[in-house]
């Protein structure tokens, strides 16, 4: 069942008792679903991510009646599962689960993507929003980003912060630009791998995903000063916004989405929408989007898809901002 390059998990067997959907016209009509679905997860089984997928697989296969595999196809950013998604079967059975904003960004951060996501993919409804967040070491002498930042302007040149991914580096870029900080950037391969840095002092502060920053303040390793959204999330109510904290006009939300090919046939991806917006919309998931730092997001195929193609057009901007160099 485990290779090297697929791992497949099947949750349940098909359940009885659902009605069935027909779509399509005349004696071609095909029963909706008729067959087991394929949700693709774009980072290792035990990650995150791949939590929050098998959590969706979990919840959905009652709903669904049928199985769901499970595939984790990992590698180049998210790209692997990507492209795997868009070039399968438009018929609704394969579902990827990922953060739409990785994905935006990625027609962007590669120089010469293998699809336009604009054209290749469909989104069938939100899954969350989350934040980036700004942290120092929990003995620093920084409880406000006011605080941080003047001690910055003083340091000039000499300050640094980590960062190790592009959410951070642009959140990074925008807060030295807003604020009139020039710290330098230290790009680490994980988040985790800054913290002996940020520890010894040799680092300033850091721009980090919202799972890595809440799990290390419940550990007493960090002190989270802001987050990068431009409204307070539910889930983290008492943190304040980079907005509220002076950096005026920042708002950068990661989120996530499930998405098929865009040539799926629009009743498919319209009952699926209903579909996960049932699980979305129960209380469930609001206290499992919790732990992550996420709020849930209900929301229309037709707004998400909208608002995914700004998206796409923003992460140009934000590349450009970041100086980050796309990769070959």
């Amino acid at each position: 069942m485990t290779t090297i390059d697929r791992r497949q998990f099947t949750i349940g067997a098909a359940a009885a008792g659902i009605g069935l959907t027909a779509f399509g016209t005349g004696a071609s009509a095909q029963a909706f679903p008729s067959q087991d679905f394929h949700f693709i997860c774009a980072f290792p089984a035990g990650s995150g991510a791949d939590v929050i997928v098998r959590y969706f697989a979990e919840k959905m296969r009652p709903i669904l009646g049928r199985n769901i595999i499970v595939e984790n196809r990992a590698g180049a950013l998210g790209n692997i599962a990507a492209e795997y998604m868009v070039r399968s079967k438009p018929d609704g059975y394969t579902i990827f689960i990922h953060g739409g904003s990785a994905v935006a960004a990625n027609a962007h951060l590669f120089k010469n993507p293998s699809f336009d996501p604009k054209k290749a993919i469909q989104i069938v409804s939100a899954v969350n929003k989350q934040a980036t967040m700004l942290i120092v070491d929990p003995k620093s002498p920084y409880k406000t980003v006011s605080e941080l930042t003047a001690a910055m302007k003083i340091k000039g040149d000499k300050a640094t912060y980590a960062t190790s991914n592009p959410i951070a580096k642009v959140m990074g870029e925008m807060y030295k630009q807003i604020a009139g900080v020039q710290a330098i950037e230290v790009n680490y391969k994980t988040a985790p791998d800054s913290l002996n840095d940020m520890a010894s002092g040799a680092l300033d502060y850091g721009m980090v995903d919202n799972v890595f920053a809440l799990s290390q303040q419940r550990e007493g390793r960090v002190r989270i000063l802001a987050v990068s959204t431009g409204q307070r999330l539910k889930a983290n109510a008492d943190l304040p916004t980079m907005d509220e904290a002076g950096v005026k006009g920042m708002d950068l939300t990661s989120w996530w989405a499930t998405m098929v090919p865009a040539a799926t046939p629009r009743p498919i991806v319209e009952q699926l929408n209903k579909w996960f917006n049932q699980v979305e919309a129960h209380e469930d998931m609001t206290k499992f989007m919790a732990q992550f730092g996420a709020d849930p997001w209900v929301a229309g195929p037709d707004e998400m898809q909208a608002f995914f193609i700004k998206q796409v057009d923003a992460w140009g901007d934000y590349v450009k901002l970041a100086k980050i160099e796309p990769q070959g």
